[in-house]
Formats: structure tokens, sequence, C-alpha cells
């Protein structure tokens, strides 16, 4: 039988016949349907055909296989029969584990890291994303038996993690990874002081900035595009987005604020990702407030929300951080789930009930942002000579505008704003 080793990278990642194990080892919040499915759909994401799906009971992990050797052996036959090409393993594989298990099911192993970083190469367009992905990589491989290092060489998409050219081990050359990560992680710094730069002009602007966070394919892509009416890549795939996108936008009483759209979290994200994606997650640390994206027509809604909020805290997001909840997907719900959902989130001031995709309650979720972010603005009368239009266009840039009239020569508006801007704006005045 053909293992599809001796393939190009890509091509065997597109046409690879697998298998995916999840092991269930103890109690856990994840339902091992909807677990299995989401890494199928992590799989299908980079072009891998599932055909099997196995959840396995684990009460001790094996070190050398992770899984029983009866287990190995079940699996093994599965892979015979069907000629399938690579095993895609829900869980963290040690180097020793995915060896072991390489040989004993005849075919490639994959884990959990592995499979997120190779969507995550393939999807990474701009020249950070390039190097952020690169540098979770060469962490992920530093201990780990290297096939080919010809990816440090070809600018394709991927990383050639489902095979490469040919199985000859080549000398690990470690001098080579520490170097080539220094380097990255110069150069990831230097996106990290440009970030900070631009964050600062920002802050002195001062826009306020609002992030958008949430597990991966939850819908913040399309909610974005919805509010920005821009056209961001917004598909029913796992980690369609991964570049962060900045955009304008116009609020009640906010003329101006800038929203973000972050890369998805995943159960389970690999260290390696979230520290090199640190540079990107720091407009998320830095936002004024979040807008939690939250996939409410999915099984594991719950076990979502709270692997977001470990990254968050991981990342060093603030618990004092606004944000706002929205319940995503509403039109995929039943009747009765929907209503049952609508009544749980007249409950809670937090939570706002939407569709992305149909617009449901997106009116409504723009008008509580702005309300949060100005709820220490408070009521001035301001007094303008009647041709300071100058004046008039800050009032109107920096504040809401309630009511303007003329009295002898002078324009006076009620303006709502915060009290800071209302002192910056009597010093321009003076």
């Amino acid at each position: 039988m053909s293992t599809g080793f001796d393939r190009d990278a890509d091509e065997f990642a597109r046409g690879a016949r697998a298998i995916v194990v999840y092991p269930e080892m103890g109690a856990s919040s994840r339902d091992a349907d909807a677990r299995l499915e989401e890494t199928a759909g992590l799989a299908a994401a980079i072009g891998v055909e599932v055909r099997e799906k196995l959840a396995v009971k684990l009460r001790q992990p094996k070190p050398g296989t992770l899984i029983g050797s009866g287990q190995v052996e079940a699996i093994a036959e599965t892979v015979r029969d069907q000629e399938l090409q690579l095993a895609v393993f829900d869980a963290a594989l040690t180097p020793v584990q995915q060896r072991n298990l390489e040989t004993g099911l005849g075919c490639k192993v994959i884990d959990r890291t592995g499979l997120i970083l190779e969507i995550f190469g393939e999807r990474a367009r701009t020249a950070e994303g390039r190097l952020q992905v690169e540098l979770a990589h060469l962490d992920y491989q530093a201990g780990r038996l290297v096939r080919s290092w010809t990816h440090l060489e070809r600018q394709r998409g991927g990383f050639g993690f489902l095979g490469g050219p040919g199985e000859t081990q080549i000398e690990a050359d470690r001098r080579l990874i520490r170097d080539r990560m220094a380097r990255l992680k110069r150069e990831l710094d230097q996106v990290s002081r440009t970030r900070t730069l631009h964050r600062d002009r920002r802050q002195r602007a001062p826009w306020p900035v609002i992030a958008l966070v949430g597990y991966t394919n939850a819908g913040k892509s399309t909610l974005f595009n919805r509010l920005t009416g821009a056209d961001v890549m917004a598909e029913n795939l796992l980690f369609a987005t991964l570049d962060p996108t900045l955009r304008q936008i116009s609020l009640p009483g906010i003329d101006k604020a800038i929203l973000s759209d972050t890369v998805g979290f995943v159960s389970e994200l690999p260290t390696q990702l979230v520290a090199a994606f640190k540079a990107t997650l720091e407009e998320v640390v830095s936002a004024d407030l979040l807008i939690h994206v939250r996939d409410v027509a999915h099984p594991d809604s719950e076990a979502q929300r709270a692997d977001v909020e470990k990254v968050l805290a991981e990342i060093g997001v603030a618990e004092t951080t606004p944000r706002f909840e929205a319940w995503n997907k509403l039109d995929l719900l039943d009747a009765e789930r929907r209503e049952q959902l609508l009544e749980d989130a007249g409950k809670r001031e937090d939570v706002m009930p939407i569709s992305a995709w149909t617009g449901e309650g997106v009116d409504t979720l723009i008008a509580a942002v702005a309300s949060r972010l100005t709820v220490g603005h408070r009521r001035f009368t301001i007094s303008l000579q009647s041709g300071d239009g100058a004046g008039a266009a800050w009032l109107h840039q920096h504040g809401e505008v309630i009511e303007q009239r003329i009295e002898d020569d002078q324009a006076l508006y009620e303006v709502r704003m915060a009290p800071g801007d209302y002192e910056r704006f009597l010093t321009r005045q003076g």
C-alpha cells in the first residue's frame, strides 16, 4: 500500500484519506461527537478527506503510544482496510508517541498542535502572520525528529507537517533553528513596537477600540463585515481569519471608533501559537471594549466560552475590561431553543442575541456598545461664534450633539461628551 509519504506535502494534505481519533481522558466538559466533528473540520480546512472518526476511552495514558496496544491494533486494521494515509489524534502527542504510533499504524500521524499549525501556515497571508506561524512551527518542531527543513527556503503556504520530499532523516541543525527563531523574534518585536506606536497614536486621538473575540467559526468576521461594510473572508471554515483587520466605524454618540477582527480561539490552543501571536493579540489586550461572539447553535457553546475566557486571561486581558457577549446564529435555532435563549438573554445586561448573517439584533448590539462606551459622558452647553465651523466639527467628532440653536450671533450646542474631551475643548478654545 502506498502511504503517500513520497508526494509533495501540499498534494498529500489535499488528498490524504484520514481517520480522526479522539482519546477521551477522564471526565470532560466536551461532547465527544462534537469534539470529533471539530477536529474533522480542522482537517477538512486543509483539504484532508476524513473517512473515519473514532473516540477511544482511556483510563490511563500510555507513555509510549498514549492509547492501549489493543486500540492501536484496531485502528491499524481500519487503516489497512480503508487504505488510509493519515491518523489525526485530537491530543498532544510527545515525539516518542508520534513515532511509535506511526510505526504501529503504518501511516503518518499528526497531533492537534501540528494540525492547527498546518492550518495557520496555510492561511496566514500577511508577512507578520507568516513570521508568527513559522516561529510557532520551529518551537513545536525543536524537540522532534525533523523530516525536512525545506520550508525554511520556500515561500508557499503550509509547512509540510503532513509529509515532505521523502522520509530520509536529516541531521537536526539546532544552531540553524536557534538562529532562525532569534531572527524571527527580533522581527516580531519590531512589529510589536510598530503596533504600540500606532496604538499610542490612536489613544491620543482618542478613538475607542472595540475588539471582536470568540471561538473559531463563531461568526466574528460575518459580524465585522456587517458592522463595517468590509469584505473580510467570512466562510464556514475553522480559522477563516488569521491576520488582524482594523476598520473605522461610527456609533451613536461616537463619530469614530476602531473595530478589530481577530484570530479565532480554539480549545487547547497551542502555547506556541499564543506566544507567537502575542503581537496580534495586543489589540485585544488594549481594547476599550470586547465583543465576545458566541455560536449559540453549537452543542459545546458553553465549553467554547470557557476556552475563550481562558485564552483572554492567558494573554493578559483584564477582567475589568468592559465586554458584551453576542449570542450569534439565532437563525440556526429551532423555535423552542430560540425562545429559551431570548428569555435567558433578557435576564442579563451584558448579552445581546443576534444573527450576524441576517442582521437580527445587530442594531441593538450597536446601541448597547455605544451606551457602554459613553457611560461616563455628561451633557454640556457650549457657545461658539456662529462662523466657527472648525469648532462645530470638533464637537460633532468628539461628542453627541443633542441640540443646536442660534442666539445673538452665538451658536449654542447641547453636547454629550466625556469630561476629558470637554476639558480638551476648553483648552482648544483658549
